[in-house]
Parts: C-alpha cells; structure tokens; sequence
C-alpha cells in the first residue's frame, strides 16, 4: 500500500489517466470514426495529452478546491 500522504499525487495520477484518456478517445473518435488506425492513434494522443493533463492536475486541483471552499457554505 502507498502512504497516505502520497494520497494527493496518486489521485493527480489516477485523475488525469482518466480523463486525458477519455478525452483524447472522444476527439480521435471523432477524427477517425471505427477507422483501423483508431487504436494506435488514440494511445499516441492519449499519452502526450497526460503528459500535459497529470502536471496541470497536481497545479490545479488545490486552487479549484479553494474556489469551491469559497463558493459553498457548510450545511
């Protein structure tokens, strides 16, 4: 098991796969339609998006977690 205080970065990690990999499907999706070279494209695609998207995740995070502790009030 990692260490929770890892618990930060391994959410960036998980996040980011996830996202940059469903985004970037979509827009090769939609480039290549069910065309053969949709697979090899999409990993292409996928891997320089996450390269981008795991970074700007572990940037980013805590200042939307800010916005939203501003934005809401406690119940």
């Amino acid at each position: 098991m990692i260490p929770a205080r890892f618990a930060p970065i391994l959410f960036g990690f998980i996040l980011s796969c996830l996202m940059s990999g469903i985004v970037s499907a979509i827009a090769t999706w939609r480039v290549l339609d069910a065309d053969i070279a949709f697979f090899p494209n999409w990993i292409g695609s996928w891997i320089s998006s996450w390269m981008v998207a795991f970074p700007t995740v572990l940037v980013v995070a805590p200042i939307a977690r800010r916005l939203v502790g501003k934005l809401t009030r406690p119940d």
